[in-house]
């Protein structure tokens, strides 16, 4: 049965002992089976459904739809509507013997999606998927320059926040993400049903071993959850999936029968998470690699991209830092408070059941895909924010002028132009280079679009743009080749592709300034630096500490940045 093989596979009761090293020096296979025992009693577990990767994707769906229900003033009117509507759903079941239904009630006030998921009583798995306030701050999609349209005629909202709870369909393997793999998903999406998405990410290194901490997501995981609360600019939704197959044993029946069991879970009692310092004191502090280790990891990749024939031009190497707190961090409050100072980024939280939550705050777009439309961008060098206009004005003309950097800029540009060369009838890039602005940070940064041959090639996409230079190196085989030699640390999802499939458009960003947070065991928070010609390597590791500083003050009694325009 899929609810029974689903049970093992998620929560931890057959984990397999892995080689590489865990960064949780207190995790071992035993410990965490018991973490995962633990789990299952202070959270609230959805039913689990099935596992879509099972299935045949070379048949296609009963049916694909989505039922919208009147508007309603709040979220409790919502939450009863949603209930009524699965048992009336129960009572008439479809002929189909596969399919999936979505049922939307709007709700005429907006409310913030994290506030939602906040309320939900830990309830996993979770997810949370928020898009950028503005297009890379003020500079316009070039999307739109392509003209890239919708083939239905229909108009549609994007949502600015997304929070799902619960699973109707899931995916997960242990196995690199495959060309069937991405099709499993594809069969659960239509065009006609744009809201209908499967949320999830990848991991860097699909062939690395998996370490103790990240077992639980495998080489890639994907959910489209049983419930979720959509957060569009002015109104949202309420909104619940029901997912079944019978050729995996997952039946109708089954499916609204954990769809009603979770629905009754839902809290409508939702309260504005408040947005300053957690308050939360980090008591230790722990890399990996030490600075002492990582200055010689420096140097040995200078070697190699200076020596005589070698064809490596950059290579990133990453750094994982451990932090215990005094008292339990809430990975949710924690992206709430990150989400205040960045609105020019995307937030997102993974967190399948008996896992640690994988949360981010990226400033980093892999791709966005608007049917035959497709944009991605290069975003490389950094510098910090100035204290006033004038240093900040000072720190960009620095950063813009400097040839170290224009390497490491150029290198991931040209690169992406390249690969979406490959799969696009004409590409533009607009602007060369420019500088983008985060609150603590800034970047050298471009955008780039093109024009896709046919819809179907978003997978080639994907694998194309992942991973790019920016959070890899050049060229990409070779420098992936030596973050397995150098690294002592699985990077599990960090800087892989984390976002979205959907029917009428798909978008990932990727995974950097990012965490992996454990209630009662603190917070990996992962970073990385590009290594060029030229590269020092006391500046690269003060640059860590620079792009890991929100993550680490916004625990702490710091108020959030207001960016300088």
């Amino acid at each position: 049965m899929a609810s029974l093989h689903c049970s093992s596979y998620f929560l931890g009761t057959k984990l397999t002992k892995q080689n590489s090293i865990s960064i949780f020096q207190s995790y071992s296979p035993t410990s965490f089976t018991k973490l995962a025992s633990r789990d299952r009693q202070r959270f609230l577990l959805c039913s689990l459904t099935m596992n879509g990767c099972e299935a045949g994707h070379r048949k296609p769906l009963g049916t694909v739809e989505t039922r919208t229900l009147s508007t309603v003033t709040s979220t409790a009117i919502a939450t009863e509507r949603l209930i009524t509507a699965v048992s009336n759903l129960k009572s008439e079941p479809p002929s189909f013997s596969s399919g999936i239904i979505r049922l939307q009630v709007p709700i005429d006030k907006q409310i913030s999606a994290i506030d939602w998921l906040h309320a939900q009583n830990d309830l996993l798995p979770r997810s949370f998927f928020s898009h950028r306030c503005s297009e890379a701050g003020r500079h316009q999609d070039l999307l739109e320059d392509l003209g890239s349209k919708n083939v239905n005629g229909s108009s549609e909202r994007n949502p600015v926040s997304v929070a799902g709870i619960g699973s109707s369909v899931f995916f997960r393997d242990l196995n690199p993400f495959s060309h069937d793999h991405w099709r499993s998903i594809r069969r659960f999406l239509c065009s006609r049903s744009p809201l209908i998405r499967a949320y999830g990410g990848l991991r860097f290194d699909p062939k690395g071993k998996i370490a103790v901490e990240w077992e639980q997501f495998g080489s890639f995981y994907f959910t489209v959850p049983q419930v979720e609360f959509v957060e569009f600019g002015g109104d949202s939704m309420l909104a619940a999936t029901v997912a079944w197959d019978e050729e995996i044993s997952w039946t109708f029946e089954n499916a609204t029968e954990a769809l009603h069991e979770t629905m009754l879970q839902i809290s409508s009692v939702i309260t504005r998470l408040r947005r300053g310092s957690l308050g939360v004191s980090v008591v230790s502090k722990n890399h990996v690699p030490s600075e002492g280790a990582y200055y010689p990891a420096v140097t040995s990749a200078l070697e190699i991209i200076k020596a005589k024939n070698s064809p490596l031009s950059k290579v990133v190497l990453a750094r994982s830092t451990r932090i215990i707190s005094d008292t339990d961090i809430d990975p949710i409050a924690w992206l709430a408070r990150l989400q205040r100072e960045g609105q020019d980024a995307y937030q997102f939280c993974l967190q399948p059941p008996g896992a640690p939550a994988f949360i981010g705050n990226t400033p980093e777009r892999l791709f966005r895909r608007k049917h035959l439309g497709v944009c991605s961008e290069a975003l490389a060098a950094t510098r910090p924010r100035g204290d006033s206009e004038v240093s900040d004005m000072d720190i960009e003309r620095d950063l813009l002028t400097s040839p170290k950097d224009d390497i490491e800029f150029s290198i991931v540009r040209e690169n992406i132009r390249e690969k979406l060369n490959a799969l696009c009838d004409r590409v533009i890039v607009k602007p060369q280079k420019t500088v983008r602005k985060l609150a603590r940070v800034q970047h050298l940064y471009s955008q780039l679009a093109g024009q896709l041959r046919r819809e179907d090639d978003e997978f080639d996409i994907l694998t194309a743009l992942h991973p790019t230079p920016a959070v890899c190196g050049c060229p990409v085989d070779e420098a992936r080749l030596l973050i397995r030699q150098i690294e002592s640390f699985d990077r599990g999802m960090y800087a892989g592709p984390v976002g979205y499939f959907g029917g009428g458009e798909s978008e990932f960003s990727v995974g950097i300034r990012s965490a992996l947070v454990e209630k009662g065991l603190g917070a990996l928070i992962y970073a990385g630096t590009g290594i060029v010609s030229g590269s020092v390597s006391s500046s690269e590791w003060k640059e860590l500490d620079l792009k890991i500083s929100q993550f680490t003050k916004s625990l702490e009694h710091e108020p959030a940045l207001q960016q300088i325009n």
